[in-house]
């Protein structure tokens, strides 16, 4: 394999890397982070066939709203983009000036939890599911005009109860974690 195409192909698998580990990635982002041009970052993207963000977070948001078993999908706080139940999920939060406290335009924590916990019980597989446990911790300040990322993963299942960790972050780091035990419920 000539050089040149050597360095195409490794270029096109850390953009596949990238878009795995954020799926919320613009082409714009894409090219600052691997040192090329926006409209290489096209043209990969077609060669691979993968599709632009806006058509991506949207086929990955119906895929997971299909999923839904615990809540309906208005009852998310957030958008959901990716659902495997029992095993993780990913939800979007654009943050709005009617979520901050007037004096600091600070986010109020409740938005923060709230995305963070609907997550939790959508992972449950099951068609009731209600927090038992909850350890927070609010890490930094989230303002209006962040977008939030959560991502919820089980750890582990005892019988009916799930342990799930939840991390959100905005555009620059780590803001939320939150550790849930769920505990699904019978009819």
């Amino acid at each position: 394999m000539p050089p040149r195409s050597r360095r195409k192909w490794q270029r096109q698998q850390k953009l596949v890397t990238l878009l795995k580990d954020n799926p919320f990635l613009t082409d714009e982002d894409a090219a600052l982070r691997l040192g090329v041009s926006i409209q290489t970052i096209r043209l990969d993207r077609l060669e691979l066939g993968i599709p632009e963000m806006r058509k991506r977070s949207l086929k990955m948001a119906e895929r997971a709203y299909r999923e839904l078993k615990t809540l309906k999908g208005g009852e998310i706080v957030g958008e959901l983009y990716e659902l495997e139940l029992g095993k993780r999920a990913l939800s979007l939060l654009e943050t709005r000036p009617d979520m901050v406290f007037e004096k600091s335009q600070v986010v109020r924590g409740h938005y923060i939890y709230a995305q963070a916990e609907s997550l939790a019980i959508a992972l449950v597989d099951a068609e009731v599911a209600l927090t038992g446990v909850a350890n927070i911790k609010y890490k930094h300040p989230v303002y209006v005009g962040d977008t939030l990322v959560a991502q919820a993963e089980v750890t582990r299942k005892r019988g009916n109860k799930y342990f799930i960790w939840v991390r959100t972050r905005n555009q620059k780091r780590e803001v939320f974690r939150a550790k849930l035990i769920l505990v699904s419920l019978t009819k």
